[in-house]
């Protein structure tokens, strides 16, 4: 049984960082490419950045690209999402999602196996 699982979320001005943190169990770790998508309030999840196995590739969402930095550490099974200078539209509910199956991790989310409860990030104006 593979269990996903964030922290780090909370309110944080606007201009501030935050520092989401994702452990993965279950399974080696460097198993699995590791991505992070968001869902805002009545609109659909849209992803945010995803990481490769080995962690030599990263790729991002235009909205977040050049603020986010999307980061793993497989010796401690964890994934993280540094969010800096912060947007009010960046408030939204964070989702880990891990990938097991071979092949590009890509943006969908139909694109990943196993996903977390999510974290709340607010950010106020």
């Amino acid at each position: 049984q593979v269990h996903v699982v964030e922290s780090g979320g909370g309110l944080v001005q606007a201009g501030g960082s935050l520092r989401l943190s994702c452990a993965a169990s279950g399974r080696t770790f460097s198993s699995f490419a590791m991505g992070w998508f968001r869902q805002a309030p009545g609109k659909e999840r849209e992803f945010v950045a995803v990481i490769s196995r080995s962690g030599g590739n990263r790729w991002y969402a235009d909205s977040v690209k050049g603020r986010f930095t999307i980061s793993r550490d497989n010796a401690k099974n964890t994934v993280y999402l540094q969010m800096n200078s912060l947007k009010p539209e960046d408030t939204a509910v964070y989702y880990c999602a891990a990938r097991e199956r071979i092949g590009v991790p890509g943006s969908r989310a139909d694109g990943y196996d196993y996903w977390g409860q999510g974290t709340q990030v607010t950010v106020s104006s």
